[in-house]
């Protein structure tokens, strides 16, 4: 799906909970790396700083990203954008390397009042049990959620 298509019909509603996904670029798995990983986690955390949103469930996967994000007062694009490219920045310096981390779009689902916010923390964090990374999610270590 290109950019263009993705970006159509996005609003950043205040205090919207959106459900976000964003992959690697060329889908390399440059999370395998215990150091990389560990860089984004602390991104995650300066995000939340920097723009006084909660990532109420998320986990990074070696090829991409998943996520539960509730806004406050900031917007969309700016929150995941500023999340992706401190990453990106990070995660080059540490590579001595000036390339792509994440692909150019990301995919968001606003969630409605009625859609069960537990269900979809427990799709978010199963991510590597269906992938067969570990046999309990406690044992994988990039993932957090205030439900769970």
């Amino acid at each position: 799906m290109s950019w263009s298509n993705l970006k159509k019909g996005r609003v950043s509603i205040q205090s919207g909970e959106y459900f976000i996904t964003f992959t690697c670029h060329r889908r390399e798995r440059i999370f395998s790396s215990y150091d990389l990983a560990n860089i984004f986690c602390r991104c995650i955390a300066s995000n939340e700083i920097k723009f006084q949103c909660r990532w109420l469930t998320w986990v990074l996967m070696p090829d991409h990203f998943h996520g539960l994000l509730q806004l406050t007062s900031s917007e969309l694009g700016i929150t995941v954008g500023h999340l992706k490219g401190v990453s990106a920045r990070e995660v080059n310096i540490v590579r001595n390397k000036n390339q792509p981390v994440w692909q150019r779009a990301y995919y968001d689902h606003a969630l409605r009042e009625e859609e069960n916010r537990i269900e979809i923390a427990r799709y978010i964090a199963a991510n590597p049990l269906r992938r067969k990374l570990v046999t309990r999610i406690g044992d994988y270590p990039y993932w957090n959620s205030v439900y769970l």
